[in-house]
Order: C-alpha cells, then sequence, then structure tokens
C-alpha cells in the first residue's frame, strides 16, 4: 500500500474523512444519550435543557455531513494532473476502517479446533494483518486493485478456515459509511468483504478519474474503469444482501452503477470527438445522436438520486452535477441539429433520400406542418427550425449554469463553469449569426432529439480468477477437510507394526489419505484405528497434502521397524446447534438485535420437521421509528419465504453466505 503519511492530495483526502467520521461518531453517541435522557426524565427544566442540548447536537451533525458530502464532490484532487477542458467525473471515496487484531481469536481458534501448535502460525497471521493494513491506502493504479482483490480472495479462505457458521471467534470489523459517517461494527466476516469490494469498485472510479482525457489511450482506460466499477459494485448488490451500511445497500449501490455507466457514456462521446467534429451533415448526425445518449443516462441519473430512501444520503452535489450535465448535453444535441440545419442546405449534388433518412433518426415526430424532406428542400423551414434547436439549446446551457450557480460546492469548481460558459456563448453566437426578422413570426418548438449509441456500455464482472493468491494457512491441511465446518478429535498416536508386510488396512482418497477396509483384528486396530481416520503425519513428518501413494512409500520405506502415525476422526455434527448473531451499530438508541437462525437439520424425518421461524427479538422497539441514525436488520416475519441467497464462488464451504 502507499505510505499512509505521505502528504498527496488524496490522502488528506483520506484523512479528512476519518477525522470527520470520528466527530460524527461523537455526535451520535451525544444524540443517542440526550434522547435516552429526554425520554426517561419527567423534570420539565432538565427536558428544556436536554432539548437545547439536542438542537446544538443536530445541527452539529448537518455541519459534519456537509463538509463530509464537500469531501465527496472533491473531485479535483482525483482529476489527471494536466489542464483539461473538461467537465470532472466523480469518483467514490474509500471507506474508512479500524484497526483489527487477528492474534489472539486465530491463535485461540487453531489450538482448540485444529489442535495445533498455535505459535507455528504467527507469521501467517502477522502477514494477514499486514496485508489488511496495506489495502486501507492502495496505490491508485492496477497494483493496488490487486492487492484489494489479493485481499478479498485471501478472506475467503480464512472465513472457511476460522470463522464456524455457529458461533462468533471474538474479531470485531468497524467500517465507516462512506456517505453518512455512521460506523458499522459486527463480528461478521461478511460486512468486511462487502467493504472491501466496496473500496475495489470506489478504486476503479479513482482511476478512471485520473486517466488523461486529451488522449485516445487515457479516455480507453476511463471507459473501461468504470465498467469495471460499475462490475465490482453490481456483483456486490447481487452478492451480499441485507448490508447494515447506506452506501451498500442495494438502492444505492444501483445508483452508483448508472452513475459509473453514465460517466463510461460520458468519455464514449469524449473519445469520438477527440480528433475534432467535422462539419459534415453526416458527421453531426452521428454526434447528435451520440451526445442526446449521454444526456438520457445523466437524466436517469438524476431521477434515481431524486428517490426515496437515496435521497437523503447522496451527496446534494452529486444529484445537480447529473442534472447540470443532462441538461448540457442534450443542449449540446440542439445545438448540433440546428448546425445541421443552417450550415448544409441541399446541394443538387447530394443524395436527397440519405439526407432525409439521416434526419429522420433524430426525431421521433417532428413538428405539426412539417415534413422532413420539405424542410431540407425549403430554406426558410430549415432556417425556422434550425433557429428553434438554438433557443431550445440556449434555453439547455441557462438552466445548467442556473443550477450550477445555486450549488455552493459545484460554483467553486472553476472549470465545470468555464466549459458551461463557454457553450452557452458558443449557442448565443450562432443565434446571433442567423436573420431575426422572422422571429416574432416562428411558432415552431423544437422537437426532441433522439438518443443513440453505437457504442455500448455494459458493466464488466470482475476477474477474480486472474489474481492468483496463495492460502496463507496452507499448513492447516486441504480446506475441503481442514475447515471451520468440520470438527476433529484430537490427533492420535498410533504405533503400527508390519505383519508379514502387510498394514492390515487400506488407503483412499485424495489429501489428506483416509483409512478403510480396517482389519479388524490387526495391530493397528488393536492400537487405536478406526475405519474412516484420516492420517496427517507419518513419523513426524506431515502429510496433509500427500496423496496415496505417497503415504504408502513412507510407510513402506521404514521396512520392518514400527511406523508411528498421527490420525484424526471426524466427530458428529448432526446436532443442530443455533447461531446466535449479535448486531451492534453505532448511534442506535439503545437498540440491540439478537437473531436466532436454525439451522437445516438435514437428518431429521422432513414429514416430522416443523417450519422453521425466525424470531426477531429486540428491545426498544418503541424508539426504533425515531431513530433516525439507527441502521436496523429488517425484522424477519414468521412463516414468511426465505430469500434464496447467491453464493459467491470464494465462499467455499459457507452457504450461509448472504450477509447478516
Amino acid at each position: 500500500g502507499c505510505n499512509p503519511l505521505a502528504e498527496t492530495g488524496r490522502s488528506k483526502l483520506q484523512n479528512q474523512r476519518a477525522v470527520l467520521n470520528q466527530q460524527i461518531l461523537r455526535a451520535v453517541r451525544m444524540r443517542a444519550g440526550a434522547e435516552n435522557l429526554l425520554r426517561a426524565t419527567t423534570n420539565n427544566k432538565v427536558r428544556e435543557q436536554v432539548l437545547l442540548e439536542l438542537s446544538f447536537v443536530n445541527s452539529d451533525l448537518q455541519i459534519l455531513k456537509e463538509e463530509l458530502e464537500g469531501l465527496n464532490i472533491s473531485v479535483e484532487v482525483y482529476q489527471n494532473a494536466e489542464e483539461t477542458f473538461s467537465i470532472p467525473l466523480v469518483p467514490l471515496g474509500l471507506k474508512e476502517t479500524k484497526d483489527v487484531d487477528f492474534t489472539l481469536p486465530l491463535k485461540d481458534f487453531i489450538q482448540e479446533h485444529y489442535s495445533q501448535d498455535s505459535s507455528e502460525y504467527e507469521d501467517e497471521i502477522a502477514d494477514l494483518m499486514d496485508l489488511r493494513q496495506a489495502c486501507r491506502t492502495p496505490s491508485r493504479d492496477e497494483a493496488g486493485i490487486e492487492m484489494l482483490i489479493s485481499y478479498f480472495l485471501q478472506l475467503g479462505y480464512v472465513e472457511n478456515r476460522f470463522f464456524p457458521p455457529t458461533r462468533h471467534i471474538g474479531v470485531l470489523f468497524t467500517w465507516y459509511d462512506s456517505f453518512t459517517g455512521v460506523p458499522v461494527c459486527q463480528q461478521n466476516l461478511l460486512l468486511e468483504k462487502a467493504s472491501v469490494l466496496f473500496n475495489i469498485g470506489a478504486l476503479y472510479t479513482q482511476i478512471g478519474t485520473r486517466c488523461n482525457r486529451q488522449t485516445q489511450a487515457g479516455l480507453e482506460n476511463a471507459v473501461d474503469a468504470f465498467q469495471k466499477a460499475a462490475g465490482v459494485l453490481s456483483y456486490l448488490k447481487e452478492t451480499f444482501t441485507h448490508t447494515p451500511s447506506y452506501d451498500m445497500s442495494p438502492a444505492m449501490l444501483n445508483v452508483l452503477v448508472k452513475m459509473m455507466l453514465a460517466q463510461a457514456q460520458e468519455c464514449v462521446f469524449e473519445q469520438i470527438g477527440l480528433s475534432g467534429i467535422r462539419n459534415e451533415f453526416f458527421t453531426l448526425v452521428k454526434m447528435t445522436q451520440e451526445v442526446a445518449k449521454v444526456g438520457e443516462v445523466y437524466m436517469l441519473v438524476n431521477t434515481a438520486m431524486n428517490q426515496e430512501p437515496v435521497k437523503e444520503n447522496i451527496p446534494y452535489s452529486w444529484s445537480k452535477l447529473a442534472q447540470i450535465k443532462s441538461d448540457h448535453y442534450k443542449a449540446l444535441a440542439h445545438y448540433f441539429t440546428a448546425t445541421i440545419l443552417c450550415d448544409h442546405e441541399l446541394q443538387p449534388g447530394d443524395d436527397e433520400d440519405q439526407q432525409e433518412k439521416a434526419l429522420s433518426q433524430l426525431y421521433d415526430s417532428v413538428p405539426e406542418g412539417l415534413m422532413v424532406l420539405a424542410v431540407l428542400k425549403d430554406k426558410v423551414q430549415r432556417k425556422q427550425l434550425g433557429k428553434a434547436h438554438l433557443r431550445q439549446a440556449i434555453v439547455y446551457h441557462e438552466e445548467a449554469l442556473r443550477v450550477c450557480g445555486l450549488c455552493k460546492k459545484l460554483r467553486n469548481i472553476e472549470v465545470l463553469q468555464e466549459v458551461l460558459t463557454a457553450a452557452h456563448k458558443r449557442s448565443l453566437l450562432k443565434y446571433a449569426q442567423q436573420e431575426t426578422e422572422d422571429d416574432f413570426l416562428s411558432l415552431i418548438q423544437a422537437p426532441d432529439i433522439l438518443p443513440k449509441t453505437e457504442h455500448k456500455i455494459e458493466t464488466i464482472a470482475p476477474q477474480f480468477s486472474k489474481v492468483k493468491v496463495k492460502d496463507f494457512f496452507h499448513k492447516l491441511g486441504p480446506l475441503t477437510v481442514f475447515s471451520a465446518k468440520q470438527r476433529w478429535t484430537a490427533p492420535r498416536t498410533i504405533c503400527l507394526h508390519h505383519q508379514a508386510g502387510e498394514l492390515g488396512f487400506s488407503l483412499k482418497g485424495g489429501s489428506p489419505v483416509q483409512v478403510y477396509c480396517l482389519d479388524p483384528a490387526c495391530s493397528a486396530a488393536s492400537a487405536g484405528l478406526k475405519e474412516g481416520d484420516y492420517i496427517v503425519s507419518v513419523d513426524g513428518v506431515d502429510c496433509k497434502w500427500l496423496g496415496v501413494n505417497e503415504v504408502l512409500e513412507k510407510l513402506k520405506s521404514v521396512g520392518k521397524q514400527p511406523v508411528e502415525i498421527e490420525v484424526i476422526s471426524c466427530q458428529d455434527t448432526a446436532a443442530s446447534l443455533h447461531s446466535k448473531s449479535a448486531t451492534y451499530s453505532m448511534g442506535m438508541q439503545k437498540t440491540y438485535s439478537l437473531i436466532c437462525l436454525a439451522m437445516d437439520e438435514d437428518k431429521i424425518d422432513q414429514t416430522k420437521k416443523a417450519p422453521l421461524k425466525l424470531p426477531f427479538l429486540s428491545w426498544g422497539t418503541k424508539n426504533r421509528q425515531k431513530a433516525a441514525s439507527t441502521l436496523c436488520l429488517p425484522s424477519a416475519v414468521a412463516g414468511s419465504s426465505q430469500i434464496k441467497k447467491k453464493l459467491s464462488p470464494f465462499t467455499l464451504f459457507n452457504t450461509e453466505s448472504s450477509l447478516y
């Protein structure tokens, strides 16, 4: 990872975000305490003082939220260092987290569950913690992406090695919401995995905004980065459900995916016009439809941002920037159409049918009384329709400038003001060049432009398989056998004596090998060897990863001398245990949630099994609706159908892969 103390613009923003998160946490705790006191007291004087304190804390929280929004719209820091004349793109900030100490919980679990000397795994645990720490400050390039993906894949191994589905091992993960700054604390590793995925998507957006948009290669890289960001966020939405954080809720992720695809579409338009837009009929028709498509996707983004429940948490300046871009690119579409009509009169050698077909593709319907071919042939009608498009372009430009001026954060972005002003002046100049004596007689309204693109933008699913990682805890044995879901007896030492060259049993399976066809009368059975035991070592040599032939070679190489092997037996796990998950989110007004999830009892007769119920027990339910800052899990209704959970391909054996 990058040096966390490096004084770069991006690191300063992340440090400011961390400080704001702590201030928001203190303010939320103060508000929770004041609300509890207000509910508990009946003294009028105390109530007045508490209400005054609450008003102060709420105003303080509002100020902190505005400061956090200011960080989210600090787009200049993330743009390419070279001077450009382009509207800035919006990146996502990385989620902040607290330090996590895996040492004691993992060492205890290794000692208890795997019956191994935990001191032998201190280096592996340290490597895991170092990797997590480095992921807090990833470099803004492919190396940073690869490191985050490596940690995400490593968490898949850790989850299956150390996180049993029946209990927690005492590791608390804390992640701060990227938009509200409210922390979420859970002992569930899936919170960690989901947050790392969010940061992978966020880092892709930062890579996309950093690309040089003045070159063809830079724009191609930007399009690719935003498509990959959308793919990661879409994968997060589909794989991890019921996330207790606003920035990872399905509604918010849906908006973020749309925003990233819109920015990719914007880069595609810039890529097409990078070498210059020729003032030629068919070229302008193509550019008109492309730029209209950009305006349409930003209009959809703005609409999505203003829907509940996203509206309350999405930065206000993001919503306004989407509206500005929608108006700006719609204005450009009308400007290009006006240029087609005003600058390109039908000449005797032109192909009327081709021009009529091309111009017809721009409109869903033309104004009443007009025909496309007639407009092409009639100079007066061309001028009138062209000026109508110019008037509409000017209206859109003025609306974009007005909205930009009303937003304090956006009007301070100089390059945005320059681009909008230059486009507005260009449309005014074009309109001034046209004859104006018939303006009062023209009642034509410019029709809407139909959007169309030849470059379809879609999400690019994350390619986790391209990043190769090695399980830090490889020494524990094959994950198919040595996982947190399996329970084993402590290793037993068996002394084998060769009887006429025979062992008295056979071996089967991959690694580790398993004992079968055990002769009850052999010396190995008398020494305690059982059918189905796994051999984990031969004469002190670890053989968890050895196959049948390799283990047999080791047994035969000893000759007539007795051989000591260590074996383990799988314990019966048919008894059903309940999974208890206590969830605590900072800022909850004494609202604690306990979810008891009953495991499927596979071995119980299905005809006798009662339908599973998911009771949801909570304290302080009367105050749940009042807790605006509370992040609660949804109540589970008895008898409700369970949502089918999608499995992450990297959660190899934990079938309960839905989040919380």
